[in-house]
């Protein structure tokens, strides 16, 4: 998961955010007094911050996300198509520095048409219905890795590691992503299935 320290914004600035924000949304409208804003630096996008946007006074509670600049924003809707624009329109600006935390980034905030890739680098990144043995959840720890830049290629393309829950099964994959932030999964090798955990399909 894409974590970042967040910073809580002060009302004044939630309301001149919620002003240009609300007309984008999906029929949702923020009361800037019952919203929270956390936000947290994305160095791949300079100049933005990213905001994570809560209403928990509602029924139900509203959550947005956004990418957020003086000049510009944009809401991410859990495809990529927002992504990839904004990928195309700054450029983004990718390094071997924070290759590791936009692929973070990138599968928190992308759902694909059949589920989440959910990665997982420690035991409790995993959603379990309830706690796995000891002796279970000490040979899945062993079986993780963390996001791992591997090589930056001839034609500048990052080559990364990374251990991935799909549904109810644990994997490990390479992960290919071009300098335009272009992502694509490849090599998957699975390590576990039929695991106890929480369906995330449709989660938030």
């Amino acid at each position: 998961m894409y974590q970042e320290a967040s910073t809580k914004l002060e009302l004044e600035e939630i309301a001149t955010i919620l002003d240009r924000l609300n007309p984008e949304f999906d029929g949702s409208v923020f009361d800037p007094v019952e919203t929270t804003i956390l936000a947290q630096s994305v160095s791949f996008y300079p100049g933005y911050r990213l905001f994570d946007i809560a209403d928990y006074a509602s029924v139900p509670p509203l959550r947005r996300f956004a990418l957020y600049s003086a000049d510009n924003f944009v809401i991410l809707n859990f495809s990529n198509e927002p992504i990839y624009e904004l990928n195309q329109k700054l450029p983004i600006n990718l390094k071997a520095e924070n290759i590791e935390d936009y692929v973070r980034f990138f599968f928190t905030y992308v759902r694909g048409r059949h589920g989440r890739f959910i990665i997982v680098e420690n035991v409790d990144d995993i959603a379990w219905k309830e706690d796995p043995p000891p002796s279970a959840r000490k040979a899945i720890g062993q079986m993780l890795v963390p996001v791992t830049l591997n090589e930056i290629d001839k034609n500048g393309y990052f080559i990364l590691d990374v251990t991935m829950v799909f549904k109810d099964s644990l994997f490990k994959s390479k992960i290919k992503v071009d300098p335009k932030g272009f992502v694509s999964l490849g090599d998957e090798e699975l390590l576990v299935e039929d695991m106890p955990v929480l369906d995330d399909t449709f989660g938030q």
